[in-house]
């Protein structure tokens, strides 16, 4: 069982509380990184957050939420020791963590119902990273992009 923290603005409360209660259930640690009831918040706070939490090796994943994902999951991404993928689907999912090493999943909480942020969130969990070719593009990941240098394409 993984270690998982999670955390949400104030449109992702809701299904933050709902995938906190069956992933504790699936027999996971969970972190609730906030945000609370009755606060309206920012989520680029609760983003930053969770990176931090996630890169200092307090989870193994992190679960991001807010209205789209979108606002979210750019603020994780900002952390070079965090790959967040925001996913609607199963499939992204389990490539995020297949091709990306993603260690942060991110939903909107406008858009994906409580059944498929599980079903996510599932194939997110079951799926190693599958080094090979992947291996040096995630390397690549986590440096300035004028440290690196481009190769033909594979």
């Amino acid at each position: 069982m993984a270690r998982i923290a999670i955390t949400s603005d104030h449109a992702g409360l809701e299904l933050k509380a709902k995938l906190a209660t069956w992933l504790e259930a699936g027999g996971h640690e969970v972190t609730d990184l906030g945000s609370r009831e009755g606060e309206q918040v920012d989520y680029p706070d609760y983003g930053y957050g969770l990176a931090e939490h996630i890169a200092g090796g307090r989870s193994e994943y992190g679960v991001a939420l807010c209205g789209s994902g979108i606002g979210i999951s750019i603020a994780v991404n900002r952390h070079p020791g965090c790959r967040c993928a925001l996913v609607s689907d199963p499939v992204a999912a389990r490539l995020s963590r297949e091709h990306n090493d993603a260690n942060v999943i991110a939903m909107g909480a406008r858009l994906v119902e409580i059944d498929m942020a599980k079903v996510c969130l599932e194939a997110f969990l079951a799926t190693d990273f599958a080094h090979g070719r992947h291996a040096l593009r995630v390397e690549k990941l986590g440096v300035p992009p004028a440290a690196i240098t481009t190769s033909q394409p594979r």
